[in-house]
């Protein structure tokens, strides 16, 4: 039920990065639920992660391992590990030893992660079992079939890649993502991994995914949960005939700060339209805020609505339910008659109440289309933000509803 969401595109290899998929069966027998990344060494690598409490395992060994250059991560799905306390730690870093072992590196240099039920024990002895299958078909051009190896509910693969031209060399960034439901990043998206051939300080680097996942990945939302697991890294691999980046400026820092942002925001828009049972990709557009985050909280208070998300499934232009979520975001002294809503290009809403031009016919025609622009004027000031989300259908029920079964 994916929305406008196709088969991948081409994704390309980047030099010095390496992905291997194996199968352990955690879940279901014969699926690839393993993935392994291999970088070169003397790769920088960054990550932004769930914020949480209940912070899954490997997330908290992921933290604590970020600067001793980290040269393999590991993945698995159908269980997140997470909730799993001190057992947990154990277990995941049971994986990473397995793992330091067939690799000759020492365990610190392993990130590990994991996806799927929280609650349950990791199992561990199918993962390592695995491991060795996943490092036997380490290869620059397995993006897609790790794309696949990486999901869950997810009814595709996700993925995003670009080149760029400096001083005669080419510059790649490729990406993949996982993510469908439990999607309110708050940091990044469930599982994402960015890789480029270019060389960048580590310091730099982080703050390049920081600023392209306020972009992206933390401007969406299918349910308005945060998972526990929730997890970005970027990695760079230097093997491009570059200077190294070292200073956030310059011709190929922004060159490439453009093509993350860029292959972030289209993984990220890429779980959206793979949403849990979405029929329907709403952007979400507020103007005219008197500072960015109470922009926000106008464009959650509406994309979280039970009732505009199931209006829209519906093709319901019931703007009603639009205007009483802007009332209840907490905006202190909203003067509601300066308040204008748009659905596309059609006024539903003008000055805090039904536009005059307004007829049910134009805002049905609007709601029946399969992507959505809600825009919402405050006229309080000059910021502006865009979130995306998507409708609440019968799919998205039944699909967690059974989600363990």
């Amino acid at each position: 039920m994916a929305v406008g969401l196709g088969d991948l595109p081409v994704l390309h290899p980047v030099s010095g990065f390496e992905l291997g998929i194996a199968s352990a069966g955690i879940k279901k027998t014969g699926r690839r639920d393993v993935v392994v990344m291999r970088c070169a060494e003397g790769s920088t690598v960054a990550g932004v992660y769930t914020q949480n409490a209940f912070c899954a395992a490997p997330v908290l060994l992921c933290k604590q391992r970020m600067q001793s250059q980290p040269r393999y991560l590991v993945t698995n799905t159908g269980n997140a590990n997470a909730a799993t306390g001190e057992l947990g730690l154990q277990t995941a870093n049971a994986v990473c030893q397995k793992l330091a072992e067939l690799v000759g590196c020492p365990v610190e240099q392993v990130l590990p992660f994991s996806t799927g039920v929280i609650g349950e024990p990791l199992p561990v002895d199918k993962i390592n079992a695995a491991l060795p299958d996943a490092v036997a078909h380490l290869a620059e051009d397995n993006w897609a079939l790790a794309g696949e190896g990486i999901m869950t509910t997810d009814t595709l693969p996700k993925g995003a890649s670009t080149q760029f031209e400096y001083e005669g060399v080419t510059i790649t960034v490729t990406g993949i993502s996982k993510g469908a439901g439990m999607i309110r990043p708050n940091m990044a998206t469930m599982l994402g991994y960015i890789a480029t051939d270019a060389a960048v300080s580590q310091d730099i680097l982080q703050n390049i995914l920081h600023d392209a996942a306020n972009k992206s990945f933390n401007r969406i939302t299918i349910d308005g949960d945060t998972s526990t697991n929730d997890s970005c890294v970027l990695i760079a691999t230097g093997k491009a005939a570059v200077a190294p980046i070292m200073e956030p400026q310059g011709e190929l820092y922004d060159a490439l700060r453009k093509a993350i942002n860029q292959v972030a925001m289209q993984l990220a828009q890429a779980i959206v339209r793979d949403g849990e049972g979405a029929t329907k990709f709403v952007t979400i557009e507020v103007q005219g805020g008197a500072h960015q985050q109470e922009c926000l909280d106008v464009a959650y208070a509406v994309a979280h609505s039970p009732l505009v998300k199931t209006a829209v499934f519906a093709s319901d232009p019931n703007w009603g339910r639009i205007v009483a979520a802007i009332g209840y975001a907490g905006l202190s002294d909203l003067q509601t008659e300066q308040v204008n809503v748009y659905l596309d290009d059609v006024c539903i809403v003008a000055n805090g109440g039904r536009a005059a031009s307004y007829t049910e016919e134009q805002g049905a025609a609007v709601m029946a289309q399969d992507e959505i622009l809600i825009r919402i004027e405050l006229e309080r000031g000059g910021c502006k933000e865009t979130i995306w989300t998507t409708d609440l259908s019968h799919e998205y029920v039944r699909i967690n509803a059974e989600y363990r079964s």
